[in-house]
């Protein structure tokens, strides 16, 4: 058998060269992405900056702890606050009377020349005492390399996941096609006396050599690409700048196991059709394919669709604001492409017959791709992998980009807004009004099982907000808003307007009981709870929307030290952006490699076909049209299907998007479209012509 399966992989080594570029590939992929991931879980130690030279810190409580009750048991519940409280100044007091305190940065920390045994015995519960590596938590914005690795991680396993799911489908559809191009190389086997049981040990031998010898490649360039993909991620500013790849070994064996599972896996499905190819298979020469969709695909494909679209039906009616997010339209998709990938061949001959015919050259395109079904749905079907993952990553992303500028626009009266961070607060002009507003938090007992933290604003000027803030008010009026009041929005189930809400600051203090005067749509996410500047300590402004005063507005925002734009100006996130062309980039990649190893398995055996074509007096140029003709139309298949799922995906999106009263603004990003599917259509047509024309010399 081992003799048989390494002759097979030498004499057709062309047929097995794109499934091992296409695992190697994946395999170096997984490899690459599990070694950044494995950095992202061990962040080195840094050396505290604010307090460098002090032994000790003294730092506020930066957690709101408060007591609920599960079940019969009451439970501590925390939750971070937005800003450290500050130190108590009997504490300070009682440090500086005993030892030599610094000050750096604000009210929330100070350093201590002491032993830390003695300081901690002083301050007791009044304050956190932190030594060693932890004086780093008083640096400013401590967390923002934690949160920074936390969309890192979620970044590469997106794109892992990604590189596994398009790896097994193109793998898998490599095998499929490559058996059913050996049919008669079967049928020969089974006549020489060959038992189905044999054949498919055969195709799984063969999986499983390819399948070692690729993952072994592959886990050679992921430790050259990992060094690459460090610097590209940390050049985007999508990982810090101290972010390098470590020394792990489980990506390594992680990624050469799943290439060799892969494999199998993909040759499994094969091995089975194979192994019920009958002797007489070996007689037939027809090209027309009459069981081009096997039972278990057309069952498989039928679930995956159907999944899919229940899921994304019941994200919409039940969480609708899950849509908006980059994990639910990144993975969601999925099923609905795979399934209708499987359930392709259905699609091909009634799509193909509709192309009209003009000429001899048209009506073989036409026919022929209707009749080869399998060579048609394997060359369309990577296409649509492709084409609805440029529509619906890009077009997702794009559209709720789109419905939150379009909301904020619609949220403001003001003719001018400055932002940048820590403004300055100005008066306003003869003329003008401004509303300074600033981020802050708010802390809500849901029940009696949580507490929950909603990000909020502060308003500084609770009358001149209401007059030019256009929110999407479902009961109540904005201009009621004061210091012993609070706008809330949606989520908010059990309080209506009138109602009292029981809140803590964002410094920790309370509870207050705010009365509810106003109550928001929900939106894309950012109408959050509004309060006053009093029950928001510590939050800086951020934001200034002014109207009116000419000149003289302009120049009092300038001095607010913000950037002054002329109305909402929508912001863009490239580090987003990078993330998904890094996503797309994976899936073109497999797409060219899956069309150019299809094409050229599936026009090197059409000798035959070809030369009967020229004895009927067709000409080397004709033929050539016939087969590229071919190749682009299965390639506008593909795009075809790809964009039915796109259509559906962002279907379901608008359908969200109205669900919470936001703006539906749909978009579909025709130039990443339009790339993908040119792309695509040139390896198509290069590989399909290249052989076509060596066979017609």
């Amino acid at each position: 058998m081992l003799t048989v399966v390494l002759s097979g992989l030498r004499a057709r080594w062309a047929s097995f060269l794109g499934g091992f570029v296409a695992l190697a590939l994946g395999v170096g992929l997984l490899a690459t992405m599990g070694l950044g991931l494995s950095a992202t879980f061990h962040a080195p130690e840094r050396s505290p900056q604010r307090f460098a030279s002090s032994p000790v810190v003294v730092r506020g409580h930066d957690r709101l702890t408060l007591d609920v009750r599960r079940g019969p048991d009451t439970v501590p519940v925390e939750q971070r606050l937005d800003r450290p409280q500050p130190v108590d100044d009997e504490v300070l007091r009682e440090l500086r009377a005993r030892w030599t305190v610094t000050t750096s940065g604000g009210p929330d920390a100070v350093g201590v020349d002491a032993p830390a045994a003695q300081v901690t015995a002083l301050v007791g519960d009044r304050a956190r005492v932190l030594t060693g590596d932890e004086r780093t938590q008083a640096d400013p914005d401590p967390e923002r390399d934690a949160r920074a690795l936390v969309a890192l991680n979620a970044l590469l396993g997106t794109s892992g996941g990604v590189t596994a799911f398009v790896s097994v489908f193109v793998v898998a559809s490599t095998f499929a096609f490559a058996v059913a191009l050996r049919r008669r190389e079967f049928g020969l086997l089974r006549t020489a006396g060959a038992t189905p049981g044999q054949i498919r040990r055969l195709l799984l031998a063969e999986a499983a050599a390819l399948g070692v010898l690729a993952s072994a490649t592959g886990c050679a360039l992921g430790a050259l690409g990992a060094p690459l993909l460090a610097r590209t991620l940390v050049d985007g500013g999508l990982a810090p700048a101290w972010f390098t790849i470590g020394d792990a070994a489980w990506p390594y064996h992680a990624a050469f196991w799943t290439g060799v599972t892969v494999a199998l896996a993909g040759a499994v499905a094969a091995s089975r059709r194979a192994g019920k190819t009958g002797p007489t298979a070996a007689l037939r020469e027809a090209d027309v394919d009459a069981d081009a969709l096997p039972l278990g695909r057309a069952v498989l494909g039928t679930g995956l669709l159907l999944a899919g679209l229940g899921l994304l039906v019941w994200t919409c009616a039940t969480e609708p604001s899950e849509l908006l997010k980059r994990k639910t339209y990144t993975t969601l998709p999925m099923l609905l492409i795979t399934g209708v990938a499987l359930l392709s061949p259905l699609l091909v001959r009634p799509v193909a017959r509709l192309l009209p015919a003009r000429g001899a050259v048209g009506t073989l395109v036409r026919e022929n791709s209707a009749a080869a079904v399998r060579r048609t749905a394997a060359v369309a079907a990577p296409v649509l992998v492709t084409v609805a993952l440029a529509g619906t990553l890009f077009g997702s992303a794009t559209s709720v980009t789109r419905a939150k500028d379009v909301e904020a626009r619609e949220q403001t009266a003001a003719q001018y807004v400055a932002g940048g961070e820590d403004l300055r607060p100005v008066t306003a002009p003869a003329g003008a009004v401004l509303s300074a507003t600033g981020a802050t938090s708010v802390f809500v007992r849901d029940g009696a099982e949580a507490v929950v933290k909603y990000g909020a604003r502060a308003v500084a000027d609770p009358a001149a907000f209401a007059e030019l803030a256009r929110l999407p008010v479902t009961a109540g009026d904005l201009r009621d808003l004061d210091d012993r009041s609070i706008v809330v929005n949606e989520e908010f189930e059990r309080h209506r307007v009138g109602e009292t809400v029981e809140v803590w600051r964002a410094d920790g203090s309370g509870p207050v009981r705010l009365r509810v005067v106003a109550v928001l749509a929900l939106g894309t996410g950012d109408n959050g709870p509004y309060v006053t500047r009093a029950n928001a300590p510590g939050a800086a402004l951020d934001r200034i929307d002014a109207r009116g005063g000419g000149a003289a507005t302009v120049r009092a925002l300038e001095a607010s030290g913000g950037t002054v734009s002329p109305g909402h100006r929508p912001e863009g996130n490239p580090q987003n952006r990078l993330g998904m062309v890094l996503v797309l980039g994976i899936a073109l990649v497999y797409t060219v490699i899956g069309l150019a190893n299809t094409l050229l398995m599936a026009t090197s055996v059409r000798g035959g076909e070809l030369a009967s074509l020229r004895l009927a007096g067709a000409t080397r140029s004709q033929i050539l049209r016939v087969v590229t003709g071919e190749a682009a139309l299965a390639t506008a298949i593909g795009t075809l299907l790809g964009l039915g799922v796109t259509a559906v995906v962002l279907g379901v999106l608008g359908a969200g998007l109205a669900a919470l009263s936001a703006p539906v603004a749909l978009a579909l990003p025709w130039t990443t479209v339009g790339t993908a599917a040119g792309v695509c259509a040139t390896a198509a047509i290069a590989a399909s012509a290249v052989p076509a024309w060596r066979l017609t010399r």
